[in-house]
C-alpha cells in the first residue's frame, strides 16, 4: 500500500469508540479520524465527549453519545443513534472500562466487584450485541477489545478488573472463533500500565509499583496503544482473529 492509501486506510468506514472521550480511546480516534473514518464515540461524560469531538472537528465527521455501556437500555440507543446518523458500523472499540477499588478478597465488596464487572466485561459484550448482526449482515467487521496484561498475569488486590479482564480474553477468542467465516474479526490487545486517568495520580511509589513487572521499566503511552488498535482495526488485518496482542514491554510471559 502506498503512503497516501496507508493514510486513508479507513476511508468509508465508521467506528465506535467506547471510552472514546480521553486517554486511549481519544488517541484512538485520531488514528481512525486521521485515515478517514466517520466516528461515534461513547462516554458517560457528555462534557468530555464535547470536549473531544471539537479536538477532533477538523479530521472527520464526529458523532458523541452520553452511554453507561454497562447498561443495555443505553447500548441500544446508543447503536440506534450511531446507526441512524451513519448507516453502518464497520469497526467497535471496546475501550471503557474502570479500575475499582484496591482491596483484598474478604475485604473486597461485592457490589463493587459487580460494578467493575458491569463495565468492563458485560459493556464489552453489550455492545457487540448491539452491533454485530449488522457487520455480519456487512459481510466485514473489525472488533478490538481493550483487555489488559493484568488480565493474563494477574495482580494483587485488584481482583475485580483482573476477572474483567481475563473475562474480556476469553470473550474475545470465543466470538472470534464464532465470526471466522463471517467477514468480522474481532482482537484483543492487553497494554501494561499506561498514564491515564483509569490510575488517578500517579505519585512515585505508585508509579514504582507499576512498573515492577515491566522490563522496559515505563509506562506506555496512549499514542502507543492506539496504532496497535488502528492495525487490529484496518483491512489490512486480514488473518488474525481471537487473539491476544500484547503491548506490555516484556512484561506477559504467555
Amino acid at each position: 500500500m502506498t503512503d497516501a492509501g496507508w493514510e486513508k486506510r479507513f476511508a468509508g468506514r465508521v467506528a465506535v469508540i467506547t471510552g472514546g472521550s480521553k486517554g486511549i480511546g481519544l488517541e484512538t480516534a485520531k488514528e481512525l479520524a486521521k485515515g478517514g473514518a466517520r466516528l461515534s464515540l461513547w462516554a458517560r461524560s457528555e462534557v468530555a465527549l464535547e470536549s473531544a469531538a471539537k479536538e477532533l472537528g477538523g479530521l472527520t465527521d464526529v458523532h458523541i453519545v452520553a452511554v453507561d455501556v454497562g447498561s443495555e437500555k443505553d447500548v441500544k440507543a446508543a447503536a440506534k443513534a450511531a446507526l441512524s446518523r451513519f448507516g453502518k458500523v464497520d469497526i467497535l472499540i471496546n475501550n471503557a472500562g474502570i479500575l475499582g477499588g484496591r482491596a483484598p478478597v474478604g475485604s473486597y465488596s461485592l457490589s463493587e466487584f459487580e460494578e467493575v464487572l458491569r463495565i468492563n466485561l458485560i459493556g464489552t459484550f453489550l455492545c457487540c450485541t448491539a452491533l454485530v448482526p449488522g457487520m455480519v449482515k456487512a459481510g466485514y467487521g473489525r472488533i478490538v477489545n481493550v483487555a489488559s496484561v493484568a488480565g493474563k498475569d494477574g495482580n494483587p488486590f485488584v481482583s475485580a478488573y483482573v476477572a474483567s479482564k481475563a473475562g474480556q480474553i476469553g470473550f474475545t477468542k470465543s466470538l472470534g472463533k464464532e465470526l471466522a467465516e463471517s467477514g468480522v474479526l474481532v482482537n484483543a490487545v492487553t497494554p501494561s500500565a499506561s498514564p491515564t486517568e483509569i490510575f488517578g495520580g500517579l505519585d512515585e511509589e505508585k508509579k514504582a509499583r507499576l512498573l515492577a513487572n515491566v522490563p522496559m521499566k515505563r509506562l506506555v503511552e496512549p499514542i502507543e496503544i492506539a496504532k496497535m488498535i488502528a492495525w487490529l482495526a484496518s483491512e489490512e488485518c486480514s488473518f488474525s482473529t481471537g487473539a491476544v496482542f500484547d503491548i506490555s514491554g516484556g512484561r506477559a510471559t504467555f
